[in-house]
């Protein structure tokens, strides 16, 4: 079956979750954007990790536990001193087995609370007994978080190891603006996913290119190809989880750039080729996944073409052959390339990764359901230059970009 809202498989079928049996404790506590760790939990349950919810007193007095329950498909923790849960001690139970710690929001008490080691409710009790990463995202007035308490606590808290999320600039339910809105979800999903994923690739610098590039006719028209880039910012996006400096060139696209890497903006295929170009010697790595116009027009019309005048034909020249450059000149870097093809994919994909003098080449075939550009999916074939064929079945572009992280991981360690 498909996602009628998406057109993709299902979670559950085809489709695998980055977070998938994750073990996450979230602990919210009594402020406003309580209600906003109810879609927390929801997208957390979407990506199929296991949720534990911690409610602090004051936290259900803005949303009911019930809330949290349904959506986890987990009893929520609230009461320390409750005879069911404490008959097996619960709140050193639920802090042992997470992987993660999340508390959002973070109220200014209960971070006082915690930097000053008191455990006086199941959550601050958890806390202290849990051993695994935290996530602390505080949401209040602006007044009470750039307090000195405040900011000396959460200094403290960062000083122990704790990754502070947030908060964000805006209005604030107490009728100013300022700092003390609690963090929009997905940077707190991606810290999430960031917390939970081996810095397999920390010391290494990586280059990315993703998306389109343009190539103009005149002002106002282009060629150009139907590359969303979601499989590109998927590549940086797992570097980056994964420890890698992360430059990212990228053609014209409407994706929110991943957090904390380098994006490089460019539009036509020789700015493409001199951005990478200007990057390559101080990268480690470089994963071609645009989709570069192979022509442009041999002359740009200075003003718009209008419908009254006569064109029977546009001259193309070829453009810049990047990846081919690369092959060139590449010293110590891992190569990779992406062929998106049509028909006969190994084949082209094989005479692409010899004749560019590539260490490994992604081939994609565009005509498969659920694969290639503008799907959240993809299903991809890795040739290697020893003959070697991977086919990996179809799943979400962020985990094909694991899969080939893995693979220039295993060509540094071999």
């Amino acid at each position: 079956m498909q996602d009628p809202v998406k057109g993709r498989p299902r979670r559950g079928e085809e489709a695998v979750s980055t977070l998938k049996d994750r073990r996450v404790l979230l602990g919210v506590t009594g402020g406003i954007a309580a209600y906003k760790a109810v879609e927390l939990t929801r997208l957390l349950a979407i990506e199929e990790a296991r949720v534990r919810v911690i409610m602090t007193r004051s936290a259900m007095e803005f949303v009911q536990p019930l809330s949290f329950q349904v959506l986890s498909g987990q009893p929520v923790c609230t009461n320390l001193f409750g005879l069911e849960a404490e008959s097996r001690i619960g709140h050193i139970q639920v802090a042992t087995e997470a992987e993660l710690l999340v508390i959002a929001p973070a109220t200014a008490n209960v971070i006082g609370k915690i930097a000053h080691g008191i455990a006086d409710d199941y959550l601050t009790t958890a806390v202290m007994a849990c051993i695994a990463p935290k996530i602390i995202c505080p949401a209040m007035n602006v007044h009470m978080f750039q307090s000195p308490a405040v900011e000396e606590n959460l200094a403290k808290l960062r000083s122990w190891g704790y990754r502070q999320v947030g908060p964000d600039a805006g209005d604030l339910a107490c009728g100013v603006q300022g700092l003390g809105r609690l963090a929009a979800l997905p940077e707190i999903m991606e810290a999430i996913r960031e917390a939970l994923t081996r810095r397999t690739l920390a010391g290494k610098r990586v280059l990315v290119t993703a998306g389109p590039t343009r190539e103009a006719i005149d002002p106002v028209r282009h060629l150009t190809n139907p590359s969303t880039g979601k499989m590109g910012y998927a590549l940086a996006r797992v570097a980056k989880r994964r420890g890698a400096e992360v430059n990212l060139v990228s053609g014209p696209t409407s994706l929110e750039p991943p957090q904390g890497v380098n994006l490089v903006a460019v539009e036509s295929a020789r700015q493409m080729y001199d951005a990478v170009l200007g990057l390559f010697p101080s990268v480690d790595a470089v994963v071609m996944a645009a989709a570069v116009s192979d022509y442009r027009p041999k002359a740009q019309a200075p003003q718009k073409i209008k419908k009254e005048q006569t064109i029977d034909s546009v001259a193309l020249e070829r453009t810049e052959d990047i990846l081919r450059r690369l092959g060139e000149i590449k010293g110590g870097q891992i190569l990779v390339g992406f062929a998106a093809e049509t028909q006969n994919l190994v084949e082209h994909a094989r005479a692409k990764l010899e004749q560019k003098n590539l260490d490994l080449i992604v081939a994609n075939d565009l005509t498969a359901a659920h694969a290639g550009f503008a799907s959240e999916t993809n299903q991809v074939t890795i040739l290697w230059p020893d003959g070697r064929i991977e086919s990996l079945p179809l799943q979400e572009k962020e985990l094909v970009a694991g899969e080939v992280w893995d693979r220039v991981e295993s060509l540094w360690r071999g």
